[in-house]
């Protein structure tokens, strides 16, 4: 059994996946949701599904790059959630899901480009390519202007993430999109489970869990 949080933009999303393998999610999007929502989720999840924190084979959380307060709630919650068990904590690259997400709508898709507004006019980006079934990073996190980006957009492209009505519509009708409808906690479960995993995850004790920030002057 696994849970997953994902808190890196507004959406705040918590997955349960049971024994079975069963999916179930408690999510809202809103901005300062967070720190209300969060451990509701939890909570709610855990009664619904009667579990207790140290049945769950292992908790995950989106590490960023994204919001500041969104990824500290969360690195600050599973520091509490895990105190004194022995459950094994997971960080996930952040763009890394929102791929993972736009794979399973678009299975056949080669490349993506996964997105999180920053400040001014930019985006924090990575650049994704599949070939047969295998998702690779193409390049690291960049904080990229958006004018930039659109340049780079090629026809069937894939551009995931938020920001996207910040992009020019000509741009935006020649790829394929998905929005914050598409982010999910369940994607964190779907991307740790397939076998290039190990490329966009890391286990850290939850003493030494740091979410991936970006300073102003990265942007």
């Amino acid at each position: 059994m696994i849970l997953a949080i994902e808190t890196a933009t507004n959406v705040c999303s918590v997955a349960f996946e049971n024994a079975a393998g069963e999916l179930f999610e408690k999510r809202t999007y809103s901005h300062g949701s967070h720190s209300e929502k969060l451990f509701l989720f939890i909570k709610e999840l855990m009664e619904d599904h009667q579990f207790k924190i140290n049945d769950l084979e292992a908790v995950l959380v989106s590490e960023g790059p994204g919001s500041y307060t969104g990824l500290r709630i969360a690195a600050s919650g599973v520091k509490g959630l895990l105190f004194g068990t022995d459950v094994q904590l997971f960080g996930l690259q952040t763009l890394a899901t929102f791929a993972c997400s736009a794979i399973e709508s678009e299975p056949k898709t080669s490349r993506i480009h996964a997105i999180i507004d920053a400040r001014r006019e930019h985006v924090y980006h990575q650049l994704f390519v599949i070939e047969n079934g295998v998702m690779e990073a193409n390049g690291e996190v960049r904080t990229t202007p958006i004018a930039s980006l659109e340049k780079k957009v090629q026809p069937k492209d894939i551009i995931t993430g938020t920001g996207l009505e910040r992009f020019d519509e000509h741009v935006i009708a020649k790829a394929r999109c998905f929005g914050k409808e598409d982010i999910s906690a369940q994607s964190l479960i779907k991307l740790f489970r397939r076998n290039e995993a190990l490329n966009f995850t890391h286990k850290v004790t939850p003493e030494e869990f740091e979410p991936m920030y970006y300073t102003s002057n990265q942007v």
